[in-house]
């Protein structure tokens, strides 16, 4: 219903007040809390209605997720140019343009649902690749917004903790505005109503203002790409980040046309799966930032992991509702670990002044694999079925406990490479 839409953005705001209350952050940290779920809310439209629109506008059903994909190469392709253009021309010149992308985007995946094309909602599904790439930033920019140190760990915290809105903005808006507008599958109107939230976004971060760099922290030569990717620290935390993210994405993916297309569940339980999915990646972040003070980066990495295997003993257990559920919501919980932990180390790898680069690197090769994993997700999903595409992420679960036990090892002996070095 509309009402849930209006109740969720007031929620937003008074959300947003609280925080300000209880943490002494900058405003800008503030604003980028109210406008990420509005953009946000873009990912769960594509990864809910993405794959069944796509598989309604295509005869092999194997390429259903070839939208999805585009958008995460779309991420991928324009990691890079979205890095340099905020170093070159600011964070908030970047980020308008990646508000523009969206706005084209929703426009292109409307009509796409008009004309029941294919093609184009893959074009549109690649812009909004393009806009995610912008908006990847963000997290950036809260952390540069951000004056101490020890407040990195709180402001992506909080950051993340906004997700929860998109996580119920986005299937309610591909549920709601579905058919505000004729098309011959729905959904047009649902990419209409995006494009309004994406407006919204606009008129928020124009009151956002860019950081500026005291000039002690741009002192002294700024070292190669090649030197600082050597480095543990950036090692460990890239490759927690990506294999993650990467998995995440794998399963997530597969999910709505496992659950819809195949074993026939209805829209309304497999949206009710992805709600879940999706506010269990960031609702975490409520407390986060204590358990991180508690048991440490080491225990984050560990304890994210631990619920990855749980999630891959579940999915084989069955393909009910309430496997799917648990399945995804443990998926979630430990996604916002590992991707806290990945992104928290990550300044650690290097000065102010060798941000940009880095932070380019980094999501290059974060959302390069995750293009590829959404990918061989439907690919595999169609061509051997539900529990190979389970058995497929173990060699990428076993991966990340050597990862963390090689992190744990290293911290125990204090021989990370830190950005002081």
């Amino acid at each position: 219903m509309l009402v849930n839409l209006f109740v969720t953005l007031f929620l937003l705001l008074c959300s947003t007040f609280i925080l300000k209350k209880l943490f002494n952050l900058p405003r800008n940290v503030y604003l980028l809390f109210m406008a990420q779920p509005l953009i946000a809310s873009s990912s769960p439209i594509i990864v809910f209605i993405g794959g069944i629109l796509a598989s309604q506008l295509v005869t092999d059903p194997s390429i259903a997720t070839l939208p999805l994909t585009l958008l995460i190469l779309g991420v991928t392709i324009a990691s890079i140019p979205a890095a340099l253009l905020a170093k070159f021309k600011g964070r908030k010149f970047a980020i308008y343009v990646g508000l523009s992308l969206f706005l084209l985007a929703s426009s292109l995946a409307m009509f796409s649902a008009i004309y029941a094309s294919f093609a184009l909602f893959c074009i549109a599904s690649l812009l909004f690749g393009f806009g995610l790439a912008f908006s990847q930033q963000l997290r950036f920019a809260a952390i540069e917004s951000t004056k101490k140190p020890d407040d990195i760990p709180t402001t992506v915290s909080i950051l993340m903790l906004s997700g929860v809105f998109a996580a119920f903005l986005g299937p309610e808006v591909a549920v709601v505005a579905k058919d505000w507008l004729a098309s011959p599958f729905g959904y047009a109107g649902s990419f209409f109503l995006l494009g309004i939230l994406i407006v919204l976004a606009m008129l928020i971060m124009s009151a956002y203002k860019n950081t500026e760099i005291p000039e002690t922290e741009v002192k002294g030569t700024p070292r190669s790409l090649a030197l600082i990717m050597k480095q543990p620290i950036f090692l460990i935390s890239v490759i927690v980040a990506t294999l993650g993210y990467g998995l995440m994405s794998f399963l997530m993916t597969a999910t709505p046309l496992s659950m819809h297309n195949m074993q026939g569940h209805s829209l309304v339980e497999t949206k009710w799966v992805i709600q879940t999915h999706i506010a269990a990646m960031y609702i975490p972040s409520l407390f986060s930032v204590f358990l991180i003070k508690k048991i440490g980066y080491k225990g984050l990495m560990l304890l994210g992991s631990l619920l990855y295997s749980l999630v891959a003993i579940i999915a084989f257990s069955g393909q009910e509702v309430l496997h799917y559920w648990w399945a995804l919501l443990l998926l979630g919980i430990g996604w916002n670990f590992l991707f806290l932990t990945g992104t928290s180390l990550l300044p650690q790898s290097y000065q102010s002044h060798e941000r940009h680069k880095v932070q380019a690197a980094n999501d290059f090769i974060l959302f390069a694999f995750q293009a590829i994993a959404s990918l061989m997700a439907g690919w595999l999903l169609f061509k051997a079925g539900w529990t190979i595409v389970v058995i497929s992420s173990l060699p990428f679960i076993t991966a990340l406990f050597v990862v963390t036990f090689y992190y744990i090892r290293m911290a125990n002996k204090k021989s990370l490479v830190s950005k002081k070095i």
